[in-house]
């Protein structure tokens, strides 16, 4: 059956959909309902790639696909959260912040669908960074979070997703 091959497609989709919900609730002021869309979109991603291994659909299409969606919700969508709710006052440094975690967000994408994947993850996924930025941002809803803490985090996560240094095991 044809149509199987493309349930992975909608759960990345969904994912797609979710991260550009978190984009508009930000416009919104809505920081909370943001964070909680980009960890929803985690779980859709995570499905996504286990439905296509469990219905043997995987593909090239479906990578490129999943690795476009991931840029706008782990990548794009937690940048600009946290550009609007801690980073917005600090002019050129934050945007420069902002640029950066979704710069290197889409430079790891890039490296991952070109590499041959051995097991091991080179940095840390653009998934976990980005679900990362929105518990901080649920966490500086509620609590004020230093500019330096904000700083050193976005940083770090961006340098961890492009490190080859940092590695992972898939399990």
């Amino acid at each position: 059956m044809k149509y199987k091959s493309q349930i992975p497609n909608i759960f990345t989709f969904l994912n797609l959909s979710f991260g550009i919900l978190a984009i508009i609730a930000v416009f919104y002021d809505q920081y909370g309902t943001s964070a909680w869309l980009i960890i929803c979109a985690g779980l859709l991603d995570r499905m996504d790639g286990q439905l296509a291994r469990k219905l043997n659909a995987v593909s090239e299409f479906g990578k490129e696909l999943d690795s476009l969606c991931d840029l706008i919700s782990f990548g794009v969508a937690p940048a600009i959260l946290m550009w609007h709710l801690n980073l917005m006052g600090t002019g050129a440094l934050g945007i420069g912040i902002t640029l950066m975690f979704a710069l290197c967000g889409a430079f790891r994408l890039a490296r991952y669908n070109i590499a041959e994947f051995e097991g091991v993850y080179m940095g840390i996924p653009i998934t976990i960074c980005g679900g990362l930025v929105a518990l901080m941002s649920l966490y500086s809803t509620r609590y004020a979070t230093s500019l330096p803490i904000v700083f050193v985090t976005m940083i770090f996560l961006s340098y961890a997703m492009v490190s080859k240094r940092i590695k992972l095991r898939k399990r």
